[in-house]
């Protein structure tokens, strides 16, 4: 039988805080017009959950497999395997409980949503056995389960989300990525993981700037190429003879200078802060860059389902 003390290792190591990446599953959501659509909605609460159960059996897996490395880790050396508070043993009955109950609920929620869910599972077994210890390989495994995350919502919601936002999403996980490798091989030098031996620092500078090019480039291209699909409710009926369809298109490139603004203090929090190494701590932390995050929601809201 497991204990409370047990109970409160494994929740630590199953890393809660990280939950707020799978977010990314409603996008297709809330692009699409339909975020308040109550049984979308519902049905989009239960994936996001599914993969955050998902989401911490790899961090779970992460942890057995790393923790040599942790022990050497200023940090990770306080993560309750790598501490030896918690067993391998125990970590790994719960990887299978954990990994069993998400893809048998996956599976009742859908099928094209169980393979999603499957593959999502196996690119984080693999991501852990295998492309972490590969450089390039360990930065484009991270975004790839960006992508299927966005692909979970798509699937359940039945909307498509554009080609533009959808490499939007792609380059910014690759540019938070490279950030973190970047933070963790000034921070810790090549000790702490297997991969930033083969980095060097100027090409992850590189790697950087360019993923963050992408991102502004992309994303630019959505706000002014694609046409959002736009909720009809009753403040939109007013706002509908003012702002035609094509001007409301236009006017959502005015939240091209809160993504450009967004990337731009995330360097700078790595460059001169060297904070880079925690991203879900810089999103929920930082003040600067949660206003224009929220900002940046506000408005996106206002276009879609007021406009």
């Amino acid at each position: 039988m497991i204990n409370r003390r047990k109970l409160q290792l494994i929740l630590q190591t199953a890393r809660p805080n990280q939950w707020i990446k799978n977010l990314i599953i409603y996008t297709s959501l809330v692009f699409s017009g339909k975020l308040f659509d109550p049984v979308l909605f519902g049905k989009t609460f239960i994936g996001f959950v599914i993969f955050s159960v998902l989401s911490s059996t790899s961090y779970l897996l992460n942890d057995i497999i790393d923790y040599p490395y942790d022990k050497k880790h200023p940090s990770k050396s306080k993560r309750p395997i790598a501490a030896g508070k918690l067993s391998v043993q125990d970590a790994s009955f719960v990887v299978f409980l954990l990994s069993f109950i998400a893809l048998l609920t996956s599976l009742f929620f859908s099928i094209p949503f169980f393979g999603v869910a499957f593959v999502f599972l196996l690119l984080h077994f693999f991501y852990s056995l295998y492309f972490k210890f590969r450089p390039i390989l360990d930065i484009f495994a991270i975004s790839f389960s960006f992508m299927l995350r966005a692909f979970a919502g798509q699937v359940i919601s039945g909307y498509h989300i554009q080609i533009w936002l959808l490499l939007t999403i792609f380059f910014i996980s690759l540019f938070i990525a490279t950030v973190k490798r970047h933070a963790e091989l000034v921070a810790h030098g090549s000790s702490t993981r297997k991969s930033l031996y083969s980095y060097k620092e100027y090409f992850l500078n590189f790697l950087t700037t360019t993923f963050a090019t992408l991102t502004i480039t992309t994303y630019s291209l959505y706000s002014f190429l694609e046409k959002p699909m736009f909720a009809q409710s009753a403040l939109s009926s007013l706002f509908s003879p003012l702002v035609s369809s094509f001007e409301a298109r236009k006017w959502f490139m005015v939240t091209i200078p809160m993504v450009v603004y967004g990337i731009s203090r995330y360097a700078y929090l790595l460059y001169e802060r060297a904070e880079g190494e925690a991203p879900e701590r810089i999103i929920t932390r930082d003040r600067p860059l949660i206003f224009t995050i929220m900002l940046w929601i506000v408005i996106v809201v206002m276009f879609l389902y007021v406009f």
